[in-house]
């Protein structure tokens, strides 16, 4: 059976690649970033990839006609982490000239027959929903339908990480039943989706699809299983580095600690720190911990404050580290012969930018490949 092939658009390192695998042919991958495109290169080869700003493309860049075009646009805009400046934002924003060379290739008549935008789940909520509703209607407009899941790592991996996943799929394209539902699914379809999808216009909600997808197996790993305490950039802090963190903690995340160390077992945690505002408006760093075998979702270093922290509690004794980056690759599924850059904030740039590569197999598994599959036997049968 032939290959499905595929665009990756905002590629970072590949993950979305690695999450599709064997099945499937790039034909074309771009990122802005040069230090994530040598991250590809290491690992993908250059062929395929074209390093550059996405607005400078032309579908002159873009070779013959994919099946899938995947593209995790920029989601800084839309984070709640960020400035809220949604579509607007000069980095969110990319997503219009991208949008662009899909509206060209469908003139061409190479259009893609799925398309899948990943972000982060305040795409669902920024603006009042506007920007969600904008990115509906443009996709509708193209001739697609359109549907969206929330499927979080934490279903695959010892990692909370809700992502939003909208696809779009060619008007014309045969859908199998399998991949469709009759009422929104819980698992993947939670409250702000629910309400999004409700406050979209007429014509976009006339195109609407609930997705369905099968529940992913129990999960079999936990955050302690996947760190290494020899993997290079992952030293112990001092004794004082480390209560400098409890200090930071409230009252009640020091009951957490505390209730860890009563255990009677080593237990493996993470802490974020994080700014917010006191009672008096004066903005303070606080430590968060949690001892849930899950971390927290990765995100790129800024600064250090962002970068997750482990923590081991046991009886009188706490200790604490910051997270390696091969740590930080396995809580996004990527095999350890996966080549990281050799600095550790690049590899945790790289890596808390990516998508989660148990969660791309899932969907291409049980949606997109029989999505597309599916409908190359009806062209055959057609052809007939």
């Amino acid at each position: 059976m032939a290959n499905l092939s595929f665009y990756e658009f905002f590629c970072g390192g590949g993950m979305a690649r690695a999450g599709l695998g064997e099945g499937w042919t790039c034909l074309f991958a771009n990122d802005f970033d040069a230090k994530k495109g040598r991250a590809y290169a290491a690992n993908w080869g250059a062929a395929a990839l074209k390093v550059g700003d996405v607005a400078k493309l032309s579908t002159r860049d873009l070779p013959g006609a994919p099946d899938l075009v995947w593209a995790s646009f920029p989601c800084q805009d839309l984070s709640l982490a960020g400035v809220g400046a949604g579509l607007d934002g000069a980095r969110s924003g990319a997503f219009w000239p991208f949008w662009r060379l899909m509206r060209h290739l469908g003139a061409e008549r190479r259009a893609p027959r799925a398309i899948v935008l990943e972000n982060v789940c305040g795409a669902l909520t920024a603006h009042g929903g506007a920007d969600f509703a904008a990115i509906a209607n443009a996709i509708v407009a193209a001739g697609y339908r359109i549907g969206a899941l929330v499927i979080d790592a934490a279903h695959f991996l010892p990692q909370s990480r809700p992502r939003l996943f909208i696809v779009a799929v060619a008007a014309d394209l045969v859908i199998p039943a399998v991949c469709l539902a009759e009422r929104p699914e819980s698992i993947w379809t939670p409250p702000a989706l629910r309400a999004a999808h409700e406050r979209l216009a007429r014509e976009a909600a006339n195109c609407w699809l609930w997705l369905s997808l099968p529940s992913p197996p129990q999960r079999n790993q936990s955050l302690a299983n996947l760190l290494d305490d020899n993997l290079s950039g992952a030293e112990w802090h001092t004794a004082a580095q480390t209560q400098r963190l409890v200090s930071l903690m409230s009252p009640l995340q020091r009951a957490k600690l505390s209730t860890a160390q009563a255990s009677g077992t080593p237990q493996v945690g993470a802490i974020f720190r994080r700014t917010r505002a006191d009672a008096k408006g004066v903005r303070r760093q606080h430590a968060e911990v949690r001892f849930d075998n899950l971390a927290g979702c990765l995100r790129t270093p800024a600064g250090g404050s962002s970068r997750q922290i482990i923590v081991v509690a046991h009886s009188d004794e706490v200790r604490s580290r910051l997270l390696s980056g091969r740590e930080a690759a396995r809580l996004m599924g990527l095999p350890d012969d996966y080549k990281l850059p050799e600095r550790s904030n690049d590899a945790l740039h790289l890596v808390g930018d990516g998508v989660a590569v148990p969660v791309v197999r899932h969907l291409a598994d049980h949606l997109l490949a029989p999505l597309l599959r599916q409908d190359n036997r009806q062209a055959l049968q057609a052809a007939e």
